[in-house]
């Protein structure tokens, strides 16, 4: 017991480190345009290739069920040091975008290997309470994904590779800290992924609701991360004299979100699960509805706090969507309904981030993103629909 106390910590700390790996080519994507001659819509490109890589990940993660015929600490390891080499590897000055595409597929397809790897290792040690420790992990995932940002402005004097070197040794370390915890107490063999079977989970109404707020969050969640950076510059674009770091504040508007997702844990089982999910995904929406007029506001100090309080409710309930989903489905089926509504979702938020950069070219950007409130509102009325029944 004493041992399992600890389990939590090294977890969360290895997720941090390997989850930096998830942006890394976004804390330096100016770079990256100017130093390989990318156009600046290439920039989208890049995020959701990684995208797309930890999709296909997944799947077949899942389908040969590699974290169940092998030690899920030890899966994690090789994961971290095969994404922190294909993430180093954007260094190369060889490259150009299809090799650099290729390299971000490649590190997305390892992160499938991590992020849903810790989580099914803290599943291991944590049958009860697993909620709160959903909210922990998803806050590591959160913070890991903001950190290129961080790591921008604190090497803003040093050539941009440092920033892809030092997410790379962090993957290593966090690989590494991973490596020492050894298979779980209720660690259970999964059953194969059964793709004809799984979709019949969606029959279940309950579970229907809860996988279509969980599609209506990541409709949101990631096109709001990849343009952060771009929402700062527009506003200081149109403001001249509101003077800021944007890589310090794209990592605090992304990194808060982490905070928000632990607190929103807690929340949650005193509230209600669905209660705070759903409050969450309401606040969220409106964010998106009234964004337009954030990039009127004439103070930088309200503009910045708004686009805190927007990192935080936008992500607060993904642990709580995880956990509604998990409850909403037999126990034989839960590791394949949660695989599929992972894939799906995170199909979604490519369509999402594609569909804002061909927005870009077209319309006013401070109505794009507007769009994004579609996603809340269909989760929000899934939610209303099963406001009884589900948990």
């Amino acid at each position: 017991m004493k041992q399992s106390k600890l389990i939590l910590p090294i977890i969360v700390i290895a997720q941090f480190c390997c989850t930096s790996l998830w942006f890394a080519g976004n804390g330096v994507m100016s770079e990256l345009i100017l130093n390989f001659q990318l156009h600046p819509t290439d920039g989208v490109h890049l995020t959701s290739s990684v995208q797309f890589g930890f999709i296909l990940g997944t799947l077949i993660f899942a389908l040969l069920t590699i974290a169940d015929k092998f030690s899920p600490s030890k899966v994690f390891l090789v994961c971290a040091l095969l994404g922190a080499g294909f993430n180093a590897g954007i260094i190369w000055e060889g490259n150009n975008l299809y090799s650099i595409l290729l390299l971000r597929f490649t590190t997305g397809f390892f992160l499938a290997g991590i992020y849903p790897v810790g989580m099914k290792i803290a599943a291991d040690y944590y049958e009860k309470g697993l909620g709160k420790t959903l909210g922990f992990l998803v806050g590591a995932l959160v913070i890991g994904t903001a950190f290129p940002h961080l790591a921008k402005d604190l090497t803003h004097s040093f050539p941009w590779k440092y920033v892809l070197i030092l997410t790379s040794t962090l993957a290593v370390l966090g690989g590494i800290l991973m490596s020492t915890v050894p298979d779980g107490p209720f660690r259970k063999p999964g059953k194969k992924l059964n793709i004809s079977a799984c979709f019949g989970v969606f029959k279940n109404r309950n579970f229907s609701a809860a996988a279509l707020g969980y599609f209506g969050h990541m409709w949101e969640l990631y096109a709001f991360w990849a343009f952060v950076p771009f929402i700062l510059s527009t506003y200081q674009a149109l403001h001249p004299t509101a003077v800021f770091s944007i890589p310090l504040w794209s990592f605090s508007v992304i990194a808060i979100g982490g905070i928000a997702s632990v607190l929103s844990g807690f929340l949650a089982t005193r509230l209600g699960t669905k209660k705070i999910a759903f409050t969450s995904l309401f606040l969220s929406g409106v964010c998106c509805l009234v964004s337009p007029l954030l990039f009127l506001v004439g103070s930088p100090s309200v503009f910045l706090a708004f686009l805190l309080f927007w990192g935080m409710v936008v992500v607060a309930d993904s642990p709580l969507f995880s956990t509604l989903v998990a409850q909403n489905t037999t126990p034989e089926m839960t590791g394949t309904a949660l695989t599929l509504v992972n894939c799906i979702g995170f199909a979604v938020t490519i369509v999402s981030i594609q569909i804002l950069n061909l927005l870009l070219t077209s319309i006013d950007s401070t109505y794009i993103y507007t769009l994004l409130a579609i996603g809340p509102i269909i989760g929000l009325i899934a939610l209303s629909r099963n406001k009884k029944q589900l948990g």
